[in-house]
């Protein structure tokens, strides 16, 4: 047993001093490279770099309805979630039992989430389920508006936006323990 653990940790140490002493540096291996593809640029990573937190940081300009979401609602997410948002092929949004009756119960944005901005997030990055990434800002916002308003956390008139989204307070807010309590609002 001693001599695996020994074997685990100096086999990587050798393999480092191998290196370094036949003048390979490991950390350089650009230089060695097959010349593969392209260095990523700040303006291709800003592209991808969609986290929103908690405190709304990172919340792009724009803004909707929940009339507005209806309707994108009815057209792009429907088929997944149900007429009405209470399940359908995929999961249920709206509604939904208090977590204390057990494991089993339907997580919906209204007994789960504890951020509103986590349902903007998670929308513009993964739906609709078979086209990701297509909706605009402003749709997401208005979907974002007409599920929070289903499950009756806003007002039907209620517009949501980078200021307004994060101060919605979500019903199991508390419910969670973060890791990094310094991002949360």
């Amino acid at each position: 047993m001693l001599t695996r653990k020994f074997l685990c940790l100096a086999l990587p140490a050798l393999a480092l001093v191998a290196c370094t002493s036949s003048g390979h540096d490991p950390r350089s291996a650009t230089s060695e490279s097959p010349q593969l593809g392209k260095r990523v640029s700040e303006a291709d990573l800003k592209a991808w770099d969609l986290s929103v937190h908690p405190d709304g940081t990172n919340l792009p300009p724009g803004g909707g309805t929940p009339a507005q979401g209806a309707k994108i609602y009815a057209e792009k997410c429907a088929a997944c979630h149900g007429p009405s948002g209470k399940g359908g092929p995929n999961a249920p949004l709206v509604g939904g039992p208090p977590l204390t009756n057990g494991i089993n119960t339907p997580k919906t944005i209204a007994n789960f989430w504890p951020y509103s901005t986590t349902i903007f997030d998670f929308t513009r990055r993964a739906m609709p389920w078979a086209q990701p990434r297509t909706l605009t800002d402003d749709e997401v916002y208005a979907l974002t508006a007409y599920l929070l308003a289903l499950n009756k956390l806003i007002g039907e008139n209620d517009v949501m936006n980078a200021e307004t989204l994060p101060k919605v307070k979500m019903p199991n807010r508390d419910g969670f323990i973060t890791k990094f309590p310094a991002l949360m609002p």
